[in-house]
């Protein structure tokens, strides 16, 4: 846990972008020595941090405090800022943008500055699914966040956790019928197969650097869907069917190529915390790896 990250409640402050926050955080980053570890399911040496900003207000809580919000009217975007990572949700369709690694000092990063991951993760909601969307539910502790979406047709949660990398970020849905995840990569990523796997994994191909003020570990990651179909695939977006109860999450680093079996048909409580987490074998960092030819 970093000790000496800022202990605020901050309100009433307006969203700002999510580059000029991200870079902000980034470079007030603590030194690395004798910082305990985060937990495993969002992977850093120096724990996270969240603030989150709800119909204009942003709010940071103190260290080992929880902020709370329930049965808010919420419209335009909420923005979610960490020191590992960031994202917007746009409340018009649940989607989430700007997926962006902070490539704050770490010993589990795996940028150096300011990266998008993910352009857009967006539900194919109908405006019947959407009809009368509020916050049901929002808990920001620490490097963790939880929020929970009611409509007038079902639930919609997404978990986050302010990691370098791990299982740190998933959507589930609750609606009666299936619904079409569309994933769409940020500039310079790519979808590949992975030589070692045979798996799709998907990252910008930059060698890990292992000393030096610059260190950083190979980006690499991996959709990670339970109880859901994938209907497409190109270089740099996937479709993905999700039928109710289940959920499409991320995985990023050592999680995302390690030789696991893939997810199990869990359709309750399945959280981005119940990842394998280095319990089997990593292959070595692919070497040029290729974009995927349209499919």
């Amino acid at each position: 846990m970093d000790t000496t990250r800022e202990r605020r409640r901050a309100t009433g402050r307006h969203t700002i972008g999510i580059a000029a926050t991200i870079t902000a955080l980034a470079v007030t980053a603590v030194a690395l020595v004798g910082v305990a570890p985060a937990q495993a399911s969002g992977k850093t040496s120096t724990g996270g941090d969240y603030a989150v900003t709800v119909n204009g207000s942003t709010t940071n809580p103190a260290v080992g405090k929880e902020y709370k919000l329930k049965d808010t009217a919420v419209s335009g975007t909420i923005a979610v800022r960490g020191k590992h990572n960031g994202f917007d949700v746009r409340v018009a369709d649940l989607g989430v943008y700007d997926y962006t690694l902070t490539g704050a000092a770490d010993t589990q990063r795996m940028v150096t500055k300011p990266t998008v991951v993910f352009a857009s993760k967006v539900p194919s909601l109908t405006a019947a699914q959407l009809a009368g969307t509020k916050l049901s539910s929002l808990e920001v502790k620490d490097d963790t966040l939880v929020a929970i979406f009611s409509t007038g047709a079902g639930k919609f949660k997404i978990q986050a956790k302010d990691g370098a990398q791990g299982g740190i970020f998933q959507m589930e849905t609750e609606f009666a019928a299936p619904v079409t995840f569309t994933h769409t990569l940020g500039a310079g990523l790519f979808y590949f197969t992975n030589p070692y796997t045979g798996k799709i994994n998907f990252g910008d191909g930059t060698p890990a650097v292992t000393s030096g003020s610059g260190a950083h570990q190979m980006l690499l990651g991996k959709d990670s869907p339970q109880v859901a179909t994938k209907t497409s695939q190109t270089a740099t977006t996937t479709t993905w069917t999700v039928q109710p109860g289940g959920r499409l999450g991320g995985v990023l680093g050592e999680d995302a190529i390690e030789l696991s079996a893939g997810a199990t048909n869990c359709t309750s409580d399945c959280q981005a915390q119940n990842q394998i987490r280095g319990s089997l074998p990593v292959p070595p960092d692919p070497v040029d790896p290729t974009p995927l030819a349209t499919r």
